[in-house]
Parts: C-alpha cells; sequence; structure tokens
C-alpha cells in the first residue's frame, strides 16, 4: 500500500470514530482488509495528532472533559491551524527539530510537499510519523533516557548529540505559557528544550489560546529564547498585546473556516 493510501485510510479511521463514538481494532482490520498492526500503529499515530484516544482493543472519540469547548473536532482544528502556519514557515532543505506533543506532530502531514528536509527529534512518535511521508526528510534521532512522561528521549546524552549540529528552526509546544516569564511545563526535565533552542536559529513555540496565560512552576524557554509564537485566532487582545511587546512575532491562525476548507480539498 503506497504513503497515499496510508493517509487515505487514516483520514477515515478519525471519521469513523467521530461519527460513531468508537471503534474496534477488529472491525478496522476487516473495513480496511489490513493487518492489526497496521491499524494500531495508524491508531498511535491518530492519538499522537490529538484526533481520538486509544482504548483497549480499540480507539474512541475525545472525551469533553479533555475539551474545554465540548467539542473534540473543534480541537484537532485548531491545532491543524496552528500547524499549518507553523509549517509554511518551513522553506526546503531547512534543518529542523520537532519536539514531542500533539501541537508539533500535526504539523508533520503538512511536511509531504517539502523537500530536502534534515528533521531532528526526540520523539519515536514523530519519526515514525515522518516516515509515512511522500518525500521522506532526512531523519536524526537524539537518542538518550527514555522519559514515560512526556514520552520522549531526555537527559545528558540527548543534549549531546543536539549540541554536534546546528539547525535553521526549533518547533516545540508547551503546556502552559506565563505571559511574564516564557513557556511553563509540568516536566521537571527541561534542559534538552533548552538545548534544542540554543541551537536552533528560530525558536517557534506551537500553542493553543487556552494554554496562553496559564501559570506553572517550572520555567521552559524564557521569553528572550523564543522568536515565534503561533497559536489560534481565539486569543485575547491584551494577551496578544503582551507576547509582542516582548518582541516576539505572533501568529494567530484562523481556525473557523478550516473544516470547510478541508471538506472542499477532499
Amino acid at each position: 500500500m503506497t504513503k497515499r493510501n496510508t493517509q487515505q485510510r487514516r483520514h477515515a479511521i478519525v471519521a469513523l470514530v467521530q461519527e460513531r463514538g468508537e471503534v474496534s481494532v477488529d472491525e478496522l482490520t476487516r473495513s480496511f482488509a489490513t493487518s492489526e498492526v497496521t491499524i494500531r500503529k495508524d491508531l498511535a499515530l491518530l492519538e499522537t495528532g490529538g484526533l481520538l484516544l486509544r482504548r483497549y482493543g480499540g480507539a474512541v472519540s475525545l472525551p469533553a472533559e479533555m475539551v474545554n469547548t465540548g467539542d473534540p473536532l473543534k480541537v484537532s482544528q485548531r491545532k491543524l491551524a496552528i500547524a499549518r502556519a507553523a509549517a509554511e514557515r518551513i522553506r526546503d532543505h531547512n534543518r529542523i527539530i520537532i519536539d514531542s506533543g500533539t501541537t508539533t506532530s500535526a504539523m508533520i502531514p503538512l511536511l509531504g510537499h517539502k523537500r530536502g528536509l534534515i528533521v531532528m527529534t526526540n520523539s519515536l512518535n514523530v519519526a515514525g510519523a515522518l516516515r509515512e511521508l511522500e518525500n521522506e526528510p532526512t531523519l536524526l534521532m537524539t537518542g538518550g533516557t527514555w522519559d514515560p512522561h512526556s514520552e520522549s528521549f531526555q537527559g545528558q546524552v540527548a543534549e549531546q548529540v543536539l549540541r554536534s549540529y546546528d539547525f535553521d528552526q526549533l518547533f516545540i509546544g508547551a503546556d502552559g505559557i506565563d505571559l511574564a516569564r516564557g513557556t511553563t511545563t509540568f516536566n521537571e526535565l527541561v534542559g534538552l528544550s533548552r538545548v534544542m533552542a540554543e541551537v536552533a536559529r528560530e525558536v517557534v513555540v506551537m500553542v493553543v489560546s487556552d494554554k496562553i496565560g496559564r501559570r506553572i512552576p517550572n520555567l521552559e524557554l524564557p521569553w528572550e529564547r523564543i522568536q515565534t509564537l503561533v497559536t489560534d485566532d481565539a486569543l485575547s487582545p491584551e494577551a496578544q498585546a503582551s507576547i509582542q511587546a516582548k518582541g516576539v512575532t505572533l501568529i494567530c491562525a484562523p481556525s473557523q473556516n478550516l473544516m470547510q476548507t478541508d471538506s472542499v480539498r477532499r
């Protein structure tokens, strides 16, 4: 099966989950005439993209308690809008870092038309998704110590590998944005994120507007390390002014008509 057919199958899986609320691996295996291994890989990548949740034996749509709006499709559309705005900043042959996370992962399917990319990541899920692209980039892995909390590699080995390279851009998410300090995280392992920022000429933070203003104790990246912040168009004017006052390029990606546009394209 070609990579294009793989992408079509995954679009169809998302549509089924949104329509029915729950699907089983057995059902998907029969529907798409493929193996359980393939379906489980699909579900893992779709979960990484924030499009569904895996459950024993299958997958379910995102529950309301995980979505402030009560509309899981709307959240995924907001992340896709952010991903598209971020992907537009990537030129052919760029050397980039993609950190682990659902918002950064949503950008990966949009890189299929980019040529000559070199991509470093600390995430197995990101690496797997990159390998599915039509124009598969040169893939670099940090290695290091596996952190189950962030589902990514961390530690001194990963930091040493990163320092052996230089990159055009870093694409990174955040658990929160403290308007006074910078990006914040629940994870105490922030060393690798800071090294990523050190070795990249442009640091692009990708985050939904709900997280902006959220204060979390652990500071990840101070504002002086951030060049660009990409969010959705629900950000308040006050927050916009505060971020721009830090000298950061702010991009508020419109998501209102995104679903209609996608429907026309399909």
